[in-house]
């Protein structure tokens, strides 16, 4: 069964959705706080030479790779050898049901708070209202407990935006939409940054954000660190990137719109960055203490540190809706690419209605992250997102990585690259694809799992680790291997690659 592949409109759509993608909450509140953990300023050297040798080159091969196999990430791993097609399967199956299950429910979270925002509804003590009144926290994993109606109701809205974007297509949905969030967020942080730099102790907050610790560089971890925010905050091994790229037309100059993505992801980061740490500096002036001891924990910036900072500025109610408002855009821009992922994929290789296929995945969806807004949310989420992020996203980006660069002639990729774009591609790219990245993910791969035996994790049970976090990520991946056993629908799988067309 034939069918016509949907398109991008223009290029600048593409970028707009791709950019979208990358720019997610990671970007305003992971960021910040690795920068504020290592030290500030240290922090950044070691991160734009992540973006540099990790983030740029294997977003070119994704953004490649789509549209030279012409297919979602499952169609574009059968097209290099039928038997790896499963990796492309659990790439998209762990993201759309793992991540995308709780990271719709902390969109939730955020649009709670945006609604908190207008009457300081956090009260005098927003890290007892976070915890202990908002999310009812349990006494741990296994207390499931209720389901918190408040984060309920926000979810069952997050969810029906995703469905409705996602069901007006690719031209219609994700990229119009991405042409109105993208503008709409850079214009909002702007907002941000300039109102938090004019409070007082704001100046504090940027020094520490600035100033460079370079005896930090000589801990491994910060530069671990820096190579996985790289890493998780480009949806690299998502199979977003191979997705949305399929939809470009033939000759599409792939390295520039890579790049772009790239530098616009990163450079939002740091300019976010100033909002966060002139309001850390605010914050430490007004208590009194060092900003070090301003906030403890990452979830802790958000929830906790910045609803704090808001009821003690004036005019707060605002700025903390402005923020919120932000988180929200960021993160519904990311989960419809999730979703877009396994959609395509499932059509590509069953060729099932694409509306009917959003339909099911939007319920599904829903009902999976159910679980997330219980009082027993955070101790799960916290599992299945250390798990999925720390083992499955770093092993597709190892296996990406030898599958494309080992296994499949990697000089075909290239050549077809540098054929349709300005910036070309030399033996440095191969380089760093063949070698530089699946070290550096191998060294992260290693480094969690020697930390993992040798603690259990936050110090849950071994019994919830099991349960939550390894089965999670062991059934995402028999359901790759049985996806991929299922018989072709669709001929896409017969056409070869644009880039083997020309040999």
């Amino acid at each position: 069964m034939e069918r016509k592949r949907e398109q991008w409109k223009s290029q600048f759509g593409f970028l707009m959705a791709a950019v979208g993608s990358a720019i997610g909450l990671g970007n305003i509140w992971r960021f910040s706080y690795m920068a504020y953990e290592h030290g500030g300023g240290a922090f950044l050297i070691p991160y734009v030479i992540a973006l540099l040798t990790a983030g740029i080159p294997l977003l070119i091969l994704e953004c490649g790779l789509g549209p030279e196999r012409i297919g979602s990430a499952p169609l574009a791993y059968y097209k290099i050898s039928k038997k790896w097609e499963w990796l492309g399967w659990w790439a998209v199956v762990f993201v759309m049901f793992g991540i995308e299950l709780y990271y719709t429910v902390i969109i939730a979270w955020c649009l709670n708070f945006f609604k908190y925002s207008f009457y300081l509804g956090w009260g005098d003590d927003p890290n007892a209202f976070f915890f202990k009144e908002f999310l009812s926290l349990s006494d741990g994993p296994s207390s499931i407990g209720g389901i918190r109606t408040p984060i309920f109701i926000s979810l069952v809205i997050v969810w029906l935006i995703n469905w409705v974007i996602s069901y007006r297509g690719v031209r219609r949905g994700i990229e119009l939409a991405n042409k109105i969030f993208m503008p709409l967020l850079l214009v909002l942080t702007a907002v941000m940054v300039f109102w938090s730099l004019t409070l007082p102790g704001a100046f504090v907050g940027i020094k520490a954000y600035l100033k460079p610790d370079f005896a930090k560089l000589s801990e491994p971890k910060v530069w671990i660190d820096a190579y996985s925010q790289i890493f998780f905050t480009l949806s690299l091994g998502f199979g977003i990137m191979i997705a949305y790229a399929s939809y470009l037309p033939a000759k599409t100059n792939i390295t520039r719109n890579a790049v772009l993505t790239g530098f616009i992801n990163s450079g939002y980061s740091l300019f976010a960055g100033f909002a966060v740490f002139s309001v850390l500096g605010f914050m430490a002036t007004s208590q009194g203490v060092p900003i070090s001891e301003v906030v403890a924990k990452s979830i802790g910036l958000a929830f906790v540190a910045y609803p704090k900072a808001v009821s003690l500025m004036p005019g707060g109610n605002l700025f903390g809706a402005i923020f919120f408002l932000c988180l929200v855009v960021a993160g519904i821009s990311s989960s419809i690419s999730i979703i877009e992922a396994f959609a395509a994929a499932v059509v590509d290789k069953f060729g099932w209605k694409r509306k009917s296929v959003i339909n099911v995945v939007c319920v599904l969806g829903f009902l999976g992250s159910i679980i997330f807004t219980t009082q027993a949310g955070l101790f799960w989420l916290d599992i299945a997102d250390h798990f999925l992020t720390h083992y499955g996203l770093v092993v597709v980006g190892i296996l990406e990585c030898i599958i494309v660069a080992w296994l499949f002639k990697l000089d075909v990729l290239r050549t077809h690259i540098n054929k349709i774009s300005t910036i070309r591609l030399g033996l440095w790219w191969t380089v760093l694809i063949k070698y530089l990245v699946p070290l550096v993910l191998g060294v992260i791969l290693i480094g969690d799992l020697i930390e993992e035996f040798r603690t259990p994790y936050e110090g849950y049970s071994w019994t919830s680790i099991i349960v939550i976090g390894v089965d999670w990520v062991l059934l995402t991946l028999v359901a790759a291997f049985w996806l991929s056993m299922r018989p072709w629908q669709t001929e896409e799988h017969k056409t070869a690659g644009r880039g083997e067309e020309h040999l």
